[in-house]
């Protein structure tokens, strides 16, 4: 009878394991879930990316992806074979008119493939895990000091090849006409930043944290809050409220980067709280999220102009 009882209670344990592996799709997660850090090689040019790979009920894997610019896209269907993987999403602002395709594997803690752009060009990729970020620690800060000192564009610098549209003028950082974007030399880790900004109508600019993660700006004066306007962590991240002021008014970011944590305050109201910022933005400088990087601001989306420019960072 012991016996017995030792077989049943044997395979009820068993059978309770299998029911909840079925709910959560097997006896652990599959080793591509996660957040992955990705350099694309473009033309002899290293380019970020991004990726990130999400179960989905009993036996699916979906997920989001950034490629070199635009924002972060949802993927219907991850699929898998063994350590290989692969995926396609709609064109968004890359030309051609065919899906955009990856093709991976996955080898330990990276991965690796092709990606066939919608234009049939291919371009090779490697991939990390990205870092977690501990964004709940407690920080104190040092005192702010000016990034922008009002004058030249010391501190400052080009991101690409082409000629330099910035000017410094009487106290402002202007960038009369589209064209390169400009970042800090100097670069950080966790910092607390205020930015004060300009646009003339329908222009659009952004802020970019470690040169990564792009605070949207934008005239959107009246509109819905969204992830792509004002005031959001582009792709990511909505505000709470649409506080934009009207084009050619003078306009204010306050914004504190822990870790991965993210606090906006656009023209004095928190519009994000200490929300978690998923992965690297469109555009951003690199993918190499574990290291500090600079303030970048964007410049080939139209005019704009800044002034104020301090941070604070952490000790």
């Amino acid at each position: 009878m012991k016996n017995i009882t030792k077989v049943v209670l044997a395979c009820s344990t068993a059978f309770l394991s299998l029911s909840a592996a079925a709910q959560h799709g097997g006896p652990g997660p599959n080793p591509l879930e996660g957040r992955w850090d990705i350099t694309m090689l473009k033309e002899g040019k290293e380019v970020p990316s991004w990726l990130e790979v999400v179960h989905s009920g009993t036996h699916s894997l979906v997920g989001y992806f950034v490629s070199t610019g635009g924002s972060a896209r949802p993927i219907s269907t991850v699929k898998v074979d063994g350590a290989k993987f692969s995926f396609s999403i709609p064109p968004q602002w890359e030309s051609g008119t065919d899906d955009l395709k990856l093709d991976g594997a996955l080898e330990g803690q990276a991965i690796s493939g092709t990606i066939t752009m919608p234009d049939a060009k291919q371009f090779t990729f490697k991939g990390v895990k990205a870092p977690k970020l501990d964004g709940l620690k407690t920080v104190t800060w040092n005192k702010p000091v000016a990034l922008f000192n009002g004058k030249d564009l010391n501190g400052w610098q080009t991101v690409g090849t082409g000629e330099n549209q910035w000017v410094a003028v009487d106290g402002i950082l202007r960038s009369p006409k589209s064209g390169e974007n400009l970042r800090s030399t100097q670069t950080f880790g966790d910092f607390k930043l205020h930015i004060e900004f300009k646009y003339p109508k329908e222009s659009n600019s952004g802020v970019y944290l470690r040169g990564r993660y792009e605070v949207q700006v934008s005239d959107n004066m009246g509109g819905e809050p969204t992830k792509g306007d004002y005031s959001a962590i582009y792709g990511f991240l909505p505000p709470n409220a649409m506080v934009a002021k009207p084009a050619g008014e003078w306009q204010s970011y306050d914004i504190t980067l822990v870790g991965r944590h993210v606090t906006v305050v656009a023209n004095g109201k928190t519009v994000i709280s200490n929300q978690e910022i998923p992965g690297i933005t469109g555009g951003a400088i690199d993918s190499k999220e574990g290291e500090p990087g600079p303030i970048m601001i964007q410049g080939d989306h139209g005019p704009i102009e800044y002034r104020n420019i301090t941070i604070a960072t952490a000790k």
